[in-house]
């Protein structure tokens, strides 16, 4: 007897442990229930592939979401747009397009679609009707990236430095290097390119600015957010916050599929 009383005085604060936890779940998962959206197309940017999504791909997974990382072609926008289309035709919606750097403006050409719920830019471009990726950047001073970039055939690439100091300076050295050795060059008449029909006049639209990004400024990168009327947050990071905050830009997607109230 003084064992049973002794094994139930034991075992009571672990059953209060497991209710506890059991309670916390299910909380977790009424919360992951009143999702609006539960699709997300993760779409890439200039000097990337969609591998760049990797550590924000299982975060979202894990929390019930179905993704698709499209491969993009960085040939052209029109291209690169039509790659975004076909990737919007085979998900039965509704959806959150997430765009990264460059992205950001395939996107903003892409999601007119009706089972486009949302657009979320990560440091990305958020271009207006006739503006380009190079107009934009010539609103602000020029980024310390532009002196790292190297034409070829009409292809724009990274230099190693350039991707060490300025697209990924707070990354570990082995992750810089796969950065540098797979990164994906863009052609340079995409960069020019002006928007034609902005999504994000339709679209509610999410912003996530890295402050420490040496690639696109975080001055135009908020100027661009505002211009939008997007909800945003600033995150202290270079400009790949989806492989150095991960948790952050999953956290901050999940947030976007809840939507506007």
């Amino acid at each position: 007897m003084p064992f049973h009383r002794n094994l139930t005085s034991r075992m009571a604060p672990l059953a209060w442990i497991m209710l506890a936890l059991f309670a916390a779940n299910l909380a977790q998962a009424g919360d992951e229930s009143d999702f609006k959206t539960k699709d997300v197309i993760l779409v890439h940017g200039a000097w990337a592939d969609g591998s760049s999504w990797s550590k924000v791909i299982p975060l979202l997974e894990r929390r019930g979401f179905h993704v698709t990382a499209v491969q993009l072609p960085l040939t052209s926008v029109a291209e690169d747009v039509a790659t975004v289309k076909r990737a919007i035709e085979l998900d039965p919606g509704p959806l959150l397009l997430v765009g990264h750097s460059y992205a950001g403006f395939v996107i903003t050409e892409a999601g007119n679609d009706p089972k486009v719920s949302g657009l979320v830019y990560i440091s990305a471009f958020a271009p207006d009707t006739g503006q380009s990726v190079l107009s934009l950047n010539a609103l602000v001073p020029e980024t310390p990236v532009m002196t790292e970039i190297r034409q070829n055939a009409g292809f724009l690439s990274l230099t190693v430095e350039g991707i060490r100091s300025d697209f990924a300076q707070d990354l570990p050295d082995t992750e810089q290097q796969t950065l540098a050795v797979t990164q994906g060059p863009i052609a340079a008449v995409a960069l020019g390119t002006p928007a034609t029909a902005p999504a994000w006049y339709t679209r509610p639209s999410w912003y996530m600015v890295a402050s420490e990004d040496r690639v696109i400024s975080p001055q135009l990168e908020a100027m661009m957010a505002q211009a939008i009327n997007a909800e945003t947050i600033t995150v202290h990071s270079s400009h790949v916050i989806m492989l150095s905050r991960p948790k952050n830009v999953a956290d901050f997607i999940a947030h976007a599929a809840h939507g506007h109230d």
